[in-house]
């Protein structure tokens, strides 16, 4: 693993405590797939009748696990879902196939399901082959000590070169009838989702069919884990997967068949705050990070737009370094407008650095004070805002600086 010099600054002085969900248990173990002494196995246990929708990475070399992922979610139904870090399973040829079905396989005989009823996914380093023996036989016992207030240990066990585990929660009404939705991830280097992120797992006791979860989590998606990055690189194994175990309905929970339903609002909101939530945190965990950043563009043409620009802005590492330096480089935010191949009027072109506009109209401001910005960077937490000058659409970027420390880490991941 990469060397990591310490927690990041943002780590929360507490964890959240994330209620149990009915229908859903975890166990974890310490399986040796990487590391010895470090819990890098996951198991959860899921209710019959659980739905599932899923995002997956967009990757070439989308690694085995993502591909049964897919495959599996044609039917939108789970009983079980088998995570291990360490090991990425990908890029790993017809070894990654065969791994997987003996991970399926003790799974179904673990929790007494079908093949397709099970998720896996892996992370870790790509290219090396994953050893299923290792830890497939221990997926029996763990199924029989599953409980249901471990989602602590369970976000642990997944978690590669992160600081702290992510971890979110939020309740909503459907009709009369309150839901929990769960949710944790991980992630903080190779993420740049396209689309899914890392590995994100979110859990509700809500009856929903899988077509509305899907719906819904696409819908999302867009605007939480594809608006968040930390490096520019999409991984090989993004999985973003929501379990709905249905358990709400003996509670009275009204049948819902629709995603535009006006039934679903505030279930919805909930689902996306959650997720923004878990976004912002892994941008806040980015490898070897001291400042977050936000990226606001506003006055594109369209939304897509928008969020184009404000990715070339805050994927740039020569702009992500001058933010580490605590520069208030403007010039490097024209640049990563300029690339970005989306319309921008240069002659209208702001930029604010927080509360200061620092160019205006094609130009630098009259205001603009070299001084009272660069105090302004010795924040832990950064905004930029650019008008491009086109048109009235806006989109937000989350990600971090760029800094000696995430060279230190990436260079010695392997070691």
């Amino acid at each position: 693993m990469g060397k990591i010099s310490s927690v990041s600054p943002f780590a929360p002085a507490a964890l959240v405590k994330l209620p149990p969900i009915e229908g859903v248990t975890f166990a974890t173990a310490e399986a040796g797939i990487r590391y010895k002494k470090r819990t890098d196995l996951l198991l959860a246990v899921l209710a019959k009748g659980t739905t599932v929708a899923g995002v997956l990475t967009q990757s070439q070399t989308a690694s085995a696990p993502v591909l049964a992922c897919r495959k599996h979610l044609k039917k939108g139904n789970a009983r079980a879902l088998v995570v291990n870090s360490g090991n990425a399973n990908a890029f790993t040829g017809r070894k990654g196939h065969e791994a997987v079905e003996i991970t399926v396989d003790h799974a179904v005989e673990a929790v007494g399901c079908k093949a397709h009823e099970v998720f896996v996914a892996s992370t870790g380093v790509i290219g090396e082959p994953l050893d299923a023996d290792k830890f497939a036989h221990l997926l029996g016992s763990l199924a029989k000590r599953a409980k249901p207030d471990a989602f602590e240990s369970a976000a642990r066990a997944i978690m590669t070169t992160d600081t702290y585990p992510k971890l979110a929660t939020r309740t909503a009404l459907i009709g009369d009838t309150e839901v929990t939705i769960n949710g944790f991830c991980k992630g903080a280097g190779m993420i740049a989702p396209d689309m899914a992120t890392m590995l994100c797992f979110i859990f509700t006791d809500a009856a929903l069919p899988a077509d509305v979860l899907q719906d819904l989590l696409a819908e999302h998606v867009r605007t939480t884990f594809n608006c968040m990055t930390v490096d520019g690189d999409t991984s090989t194994s993004d999985t973003c997967l929501v379990f709905a175990t249905g358990a709400a309905a003996a509670r009275g929970q009204i049948s819902v068949t629709r995603s535009s339903s006006k039934k679903l609002k505030p279930f919805s909101q909930a689902l996306h705050d959650l997720m923004r939530d878990l976004a912002i945190q892994v941008a806040k965990d980015g490898e070897g990070l001291s400042k977050f950043v936000t990226f606001e563009v506003e006055d594109a043409k369209t939304w897509h737009a928008a969020r184009r620009i404000a990715l070339a802005c805050a994927n740039s590492p020569i702009l992500k370094t001058a933010i580490a330096g605590e520069d208030p480089n403007w010039g490097r935010v024209v640049m990563a407008v300029g690339k970005s191949g989306e319309a921008a009027d240069r002659d209208k072109l702001t930029i604010w650095f927080g509360p200061y506009c620092v160019a205006r109209d094609g130009e630098r401001a009259i205001e603009y004070d070299e001084k009272t910005v660069a105090a302004y960077m010795k924040n832990r937490e950064i905004v930029i805002r650019v008008s491009v000058g086109v048109g009235k659409a806006a989109a937000t970027v989350w990600t971090c600086d760029l800094t000696h420390d995430y060279v230190s880490i990436n260079a010695d991941y392997r070691s």
